[in-house]
């Protein structure tokens, strides 16, 4: 990885890029965190793993959800702020971006119902920025929690992705099955092809 990411920026101008849900209501809380029983798409954290951006795709969707949790930027701000995004020096894309490409997501982002929250993945259990917990202890939690609803899905091998990769945790299938309690196969049945890009990507850039 060439460059870190750069966030000072987005912290100075306080442009939020990471919420906890708004109106759906935890089942349960607990010091280190909340848990949603029927899972919640309103937790936005974005850049909260050491993966970057590596596509259109990607990008578009990093920039939506600024756009969308930051309702008092203008068109000015929103652009200075995405062009410093894209910049790759700053550490957060991994290919160039051309003022043409840049002018185009930048359109079609300003064309998007901002009533209409950004896709998002489902998360069940949200952990506290500092709660410090170790990544053994929160994947025994996510392993008790899922084991509750007896349900292996791609929420629940989501969430132990990302606190292994939290960890500079390589992510196997063989640690994905022992945290969740499960087999191998039944990780292998339940990992959708976006899950797996998402593990090689993450993988990748540790």
């Amino acid at each position: 990885m060439s460059h870190d990411r750069n966030l000072k920026f987005l912290n100075t101008n306080r442009i939020v890029y990471r919420r906890s849900p708004i109106s759906d209501k935890p089942d349960e809380i607990y010091e280190w965190g909340e848990v949603y029983h029927n899972g919640t798409y309103q937790c936005y954290e974005l850049f909260r793993t050491k993966a970057k951006i590596t596509t259109y795709k990607s990008l578009k969707w990093h920039l939506l959800v600024i756009w969308y949790l930051n309702p008092q930027l203008d068109q000015d701000k929103f652009e200075e702020a995405a062009r410093y995004i894209v910049n790759k020096n700053n550490g957060f894309v991994t290919f160039n971006v051309s003022e043409q490409l840049f002018n185009n997501i930048i359109y079609d982002v300003s064309m998007y119902d901002l009533e209409r929250p950004p896709k998002n993945k489902l998360r069940k259990v949200i952990f506290k920025d500092n709660c410090n917990l170790s990544v053994t202890e929160k994947l025994i939690i996510v392993g008790k929690i899922i084991g509750k609803s007896k349900a292996i899905d791609e929420e629940a091998i989501y969430e132990c992705m990302i606190e292994l990769n939290d960890n500079n945790d390589k992510i196997t299938i063989s640690r994905l099955a022992k945290s969740l309690n499960c087999s191998e196969r039944t990780i292998h049945r339940n990992m959708s092809n976006e899950l797996k890009k998402e593990k090689e990507l993450l993988n990748s850039q540790l």
